[in-house]
């Protein structure tokens, strides 16, 4: 489902060829001005469309501690095999796949006394059917007590469809806005003059939504795609 909004034009710059002299202005955010007799105005429109993610990062690993380094570095290996392996099973294409850590390092009791080695093996996961989030998760969490949850992001894979429609969003703010000062300036809006995109925000991580299923714990929120444009309009 496609969410808009539009936001208050940011700024209003308006050359009607009503005043003689220098240039006058008001406040910071609407200006009148005398411009070669040429009746213009300058709007900036801001549109925005909420979307739903539908890619899911998970970030999992392993964490083991025995007395040497060779054995806390072998049990680290073995239990990261165990948890891709859990995850290809879940459907996880070994594409989707990537080690994001690997580590190994002595633990002290009384520095530089050593009670133990520390190793760690990371797992990034890209999950794209959100719809299975939880399954794999617990999928992860089956595999035993080594695997550790490190957390998980949300991305949308393509949101051009989404930023195209911030675009219309953000023009027809930015229309209606100029309309209306037109309108209180006692003329006519003509037509563009000249357009601009100021600024374009792409999606972003999201407190995630309430849960929609009894049994899911994990949901993806929404993320917002938003746009600023310039737009300039001749006057009649």
């Amino acid at each position: 489902m496609i969410k808009m909004s539009h936001a208050v034009a940011a700024a209003v710059l308006v050359s009607m060829g009503l005043f003689a002299g220098p240039a006058f202005a008001d406040s910071g955010t609407a200006k009148v001005m005398v411009e070669d007799d040429r009746p213009q105005i300058t709007v900036v429109g801001e549109g925005s469309v909420s979307l739903k993610p539908d890619v899911m990062r998970l970030n999992a690993g392993v964490e083991v501690r025995r007395a040497t380094a060779g054995e806390a570095f072998g049990a680290a290996r073995t239990a990261a095999a165990a948890l891709t392996q859990a995850l290809l099973q879940a459907g996880v294409p070994a594409e989707d796949l990537r080690t994001s850590e690997l580590s190994l390092g002595p633990e002290y009791e009384n520095y530089p006394k050593i009670s133990g080695y520390r190793a760690a093996q990371g797992v990034e996961a890209v999950i794209r059917d959100v719809e299975a989030a939880d399954d794999i998760v617990d999928a992860v969490a089956a595999v035993g007590e080594d695997v550790r949850l490190n957390g998980v992001t949300f991305e949308v894979s393509d949101p051009r469809g989404a930023l195209e429609a911030a675009r219309e969003a953000a023009f027809k703010d930015a229309k209606a806005r100029a309309r209306q000062y037109a309108r209180l300036a006692g003329r006519q809006l003509g037509p563009v003059v000249n357009i601009g995109e100021e600024s374009a925000s792409l999606p972003r991580p999201m407190m995630a939504g309430a849960a929609m299923a009894d049994k899911a714990s994990i949901s993806p929120g929404r993320q917002a795609v938003s746009v600023s444009v310039r737009v300039v309009f001749a006057l009649t």
